[in-house]
């Protein structure tokens, strides 16, 4: 059954990257990228799903991140407010199938809304008929929220004759050069100086790339990044390989409005390197708490097995930020987990806490009933309930800094950041000291299974929005 109802963008001001950063942008630059937040909800409770949910109710009008203000020296770039019908089985339709999901690919786009990025700059970003459509106003970005570092980049463009835009990679909210503090892979017309899967000021696509560019057709980009080298393949021919002698740090992926009509579908990430911290043995990266209720082993077809009363398994590892997947299991109706993150160590479940369960309120997927699978749990609700129990569910988790995102089978429903003061404890304030990772027990009806638990820290430190 369809549930349509519509979603008003607002104007929201960041506070927390004003606290944490001065930025700077290069006033003659064509580029404005944009940044923004959600409201919290300040509370000094435990964030652990056995207490009461507090998240407001997706049964209202709600924001979206995507007309969050962009700072420029104190200035805010004008973003006009969109309005999106939400229609649950056209989102539901927009998630990945199992294979892909596992293998850790996730939407940037959906197909119907602009969750998950920001608009910085008055140019009429826009969607029509799934696609994501821009062809008026100044040079301006669509920016993810998301900050990512070595991935794989999946869309398709079409452009036409005129047009000069591109994807940049790895970029901060202002850059002010692409030979220093970004990448771009451009699109442009054969005789610009970098020409269609080039990267601009790093290095030129081959001739081919040339010949097989056309306007007013779709092209496919494939862009691999990963540590110091940079691949583009357009069409599924490699035209491009750059090796960057001073790599760059995480950033943001996003797509440029500079010159004449683009449009931009079918927008995939899939993040690399993520390492397992589930044996198919043993929980040996893993503490256990004897005293507690929950039962955390592996059972005869080595997946881990949650069950029992109220518990915790924690990671032996702390992680700052971090790209997590998880792929759970559970296994009966309407039951309630949840994966902690930035946890005080030894502590019980002392984090925040992406939350598990798949329960709906009058079979709505718009109108999860205990936050949803995907939601940061007293935070913010997830936005479709978009797992199902009794079978498998992919979890993508990203925390960088301040801002905490999930996918839930490829769809993104959670886009949350944490405006609170900085506290150590999480519970009572914005925490970006790196803590344990745990999977929580909840109840005496705990029984989920878990195949699959990798995870990877940024190769940079760095905590403050880029």
């Amino acid at each position: 059954m369809s549930h349509p109802f519509t979603i008003q963008t607002e104007r929201a001001l960041l506070r927390i990257w004003n606290r944490l950063a001065t930025i700077a942008l290069l006033c003659s630059s064509s580029w404005m990228l944009g940044c923004g937040g959600r409201d919290a909800v300040t509370d000094d409770q435990p964030s652990a799903s056995e207490f009461a949910d507090t998240a407001p109710s997706n049964d209202q009008t709600v924001t979206t991140p995507s007309s969050r203000q962009a700072v420029n020296r104190g200035e805010v770039a004008p973003v006009e407010p969109r309005e999106y019908e939400l229609d649950a089985k056209k989102l539901l339709a927009a998630r990945l199938d199992d294979q892909q999901a596992r293998r850790g690919w996730v939407r940037l786009f959906d197909g119907s809304t602009l969750f998950g990025w920001q608009i910085a700059g008055d140019a009429n970003w826009r969607i029509e008929d799934a696609t994501i459509v821009v062809d008026a106003g100044e040079p301006s970005f669509l920016a993810t929220s998301t900050v990512w570092d070595d991935y794989e980049l999946e869309l398709e463009f079409r452009v036409d004759t005129k047009t000069n835009s591109g994807v940049f990679l790895r970029t901060p909210l202002f850059p002010e050069s692409p030979a220093s503090d970004c990448y771009e892979v451009n699109i442009a017309p054969p005789d610009d100086p970098y020409p269609t899967g080039s990267l601009v000021q790093r290095g030129k696509a081959t001739p081919e790339a040339v010949r097989a560019f056309q306007p007013d057709r779709w092209h496919r980009f494939r862009i691999r990044v990963q540590g110091a080298a940079v691949t583009v393949s357009l069409d599924d021919q490699q035209v491009l390989q750059y090796e960057d002698p001073v790599p760059l740090p995480p950033g943001r992926i996003a797509l440029q409005h500079n010159q004449g009509k683009v449009a931009f579908r079918d927008i995939r990430v899939r993040p690399l390197g993520l390492q397992p911290l589930l044996d198919q043995s043993d929980l040996a990266q893993w503490k256990q708490y004897p005293d507690m209720d929950g039962e955390f082993t592996i059972d005869e077809e080595g997946l881990l097995s949650v069950r029992g009363g109220s518990g915790q398994l924690e990671s032996r590892q702390s992680y700052g930020d971090f790209i997590l997947h998880a792929r759970c299991r559970t296994n009966s109706p309407d039951l309630n987990s949840g994966i902690f993150f930035r946890c005080i160590p030894g502590e019980k479940m002392n984090g925040y806490e992406c939350q598990i369960s798949n329960e709906m309120v009058a079979d709505n997927p718009l109108k999860p009933a205990d936050c949803g699978t995907g939601g940061i749990f007293r935070r913010q609700d997830a936005r479709l309930v978009a797992g199902e129990d009794l079978q498998w569910v992919n979890i993508l988790l990203v925390a960088y800094g301040p801002n905490f995102s999930a996918w839930v089978n490829g769809l993104q429903v959670s886009d949350w950041t944490d405006d609170r003061q900085p506290d150590p404890n999480p519970r009572r304030g914005l925490r970006l000291d790196p803590g344990t990772l745990m999977i929580q027990a909840h109840d005496p009806t705990t029984d989920l299974s878990f195949s699959d638990f990798r995870v990877r820290s940024y190769s940079s430190t760095t905590t403050t929005p880029p």
